[in-house]
């Protein structure tokens, strides 16, 4: 054994292997399997994740040994391990961080605690997405410059990475898109994870997001990742079918949750988000794209996200199946991520304005997000009242299109938008 594998064991017993610049569960695995009384306690783990996986019933012995199995490694750096998200051995890493954490399994809402490094303590990517873009700007390339859709293709079609990942999941995705017996979802949604995981997010986060005006560019945008394929089935399964499809899947049920733990909505908060980090939330919810449980825009019209799901006939399970639904479709910490988003040119003072006016508008609400909506053509029949529904709850608008929770100086943003000729 050498002298650095030593002391790594000699730190971990201590309790002090946090203190290591590595908190990578691949390496804490290796470092517990050289050491024979960690090694026996991480074979029990393995055991006990094993028949959870196959569904197996555990009696009361079983359920203790697991537990004390768990408690034991206290002290050892695989209890606090943790994954990168564009690491090369991802899976293997997940796979070890659910052994460890098998008990965090048993329940839905027992999800909350992320596999996944804090991504303020990743090391951020420099892309040249400025230069590319200001290439776009000042070409011919630029197109309809109303449609920021295809601005942003544009500008990916200049990264060599960008154009190849997302040329890579539309061959695949679209081969036999819209026909259950010839379109290959797991290949497609692989070719998903691939490229919002490998490609710098200054170029997804354009793409997925672009803020429209229009349903032509609403509909390239909700047909970004190929839904046909990736997002819908000829008839839509039970949420209950889906969430349980994604807990056997350890790249799916990591995904979950770390979506539950960064987008967590919370009443009070003023964003609607518990952690306050919207780029997080963002983060989380592309990271669901290519899983199972792949989420997209409902409609071309819409910015308003949810799953490919029904809660029909769900039975005593009924209230589990809405919340799982309710995640994406009435998450207000989600709603007002994706609002924030879409709107780039806004800055933190006006965001801070659109709270402090909230109250004054709310009697002139109704006529603002006529207007809006009349001027852009974009609020399908029936949405206005359910955005109407939701503005108690919500601090900031849940859509871009929707005017009633906007602040005036949102409202200037469009104005070139409403006085331009068409």
């Amino acid at each position: 054994m050498g002298p650095a594998l030593l002391l790594g064991l000699l730190l971990s017993r201590a309790g002090d292997l946090m203190a290591l610049p590595s908190s990578d569960c691949v390496v804490a695995e290796q470092l517990c399997l050289s050491d024979s009384t960690c090694n026996a306690t991480y074979r029990t783990l393995e055991n006990c994740a094993l028949a959870k996986t196959r569904l197996f019933s555990l009696d009361h012995d079983s359920r203790v040994r697991c537990l004390n199995a768990e408690l034991d490694l206290g002290n050892s750096s695989l209890l606090h391990c943790k994954c990168h998200r564009r690491m090369k051995r991802q899976e293997h890493c997940l796979r070890i961080f659910w052994t460890v954490h098998s008990s965090m399994t048993d329940g839905y809402f027992n999800l909350e605690t992320s596999p996944y490094e804090n991504p303020a303590n990743e090391e951020h990517w420099k892309t040249d997405y400025n230069k590319l873009a200001a290439l776009v700007s000042g070409s011919q390339l630029a197109g309809d410059a109303t449609n920021p859709c295809l601005r942003a293709t544009d500008v990916c079609n200049l990264s060599k990475k960008c154009f190849r990942l997302r040329t890579d999941y539309a061959s695949i995705c679209t081969k036999g898109a819209g026909s259950e017996d010839v379109c290959d979802r797991r290949k497609c949604h692989r070719g998903l994870r691939n490229f919002f995981e490998k490609v710098p997010e200054d170029f997804t986060k354009r793409i997925l997001f672009c803020p429209c005006q229009d349903e032509f560019c609403g509909e390239r945008r909700r047909k970004t990742i190929v839904p046909d394929c990736s997002f819908q089935y000829n008839t839509k399964p039970n949420c209950l079918w889906l969430l349980d499809s994604c807990l056997e899947d350890h790249i799916c049920k990591s995904r979950l949750a770390d979506f539950q733990q960064n987008c967590q909505p919370v009443d009070m908060s003023p964003d609607g988000c518990s952690l306050h980090n919207h780029a997080a939330c963002l983060q989380a919810y592309m990271g669901m794209i290519g899983t199972p449980m792949t989420p997209n825009y409902v409609s071309n019209s819409s910015v308003e996200v949810s799953l490919w799901c029904t809660c029909e006939n769900s039975g005593n399970q009924k209230e589990k199946c809405d919340q799982i639904l309710g995640m994406f479709e009435s998450n207000k910490c989600l709603e007002n991520t994706i609002w924030s988003q879409m709107h780039l040119k806004q800055t933190a003072l006006e965001r801070q304005e659109d709270l402090l006016y909230s109250s004054s508008l709310s009697f002139q609400g109704d006529s603002a997000s006529t207007s809006l909506s009349s001027a852009m053509s974009q609020v399908a029949e029936g949405k206005t009242q359910r955005d109407s529904s939701k503005q108690s709850s919500m601090p900031m608008a849940s859509s871009v299109y929707s005017g009633a929770a906007t602040s005036w100086p949102s409202l200037a943003l469009f104005l070139p938008l409403l006085l331009s000729p068409h």
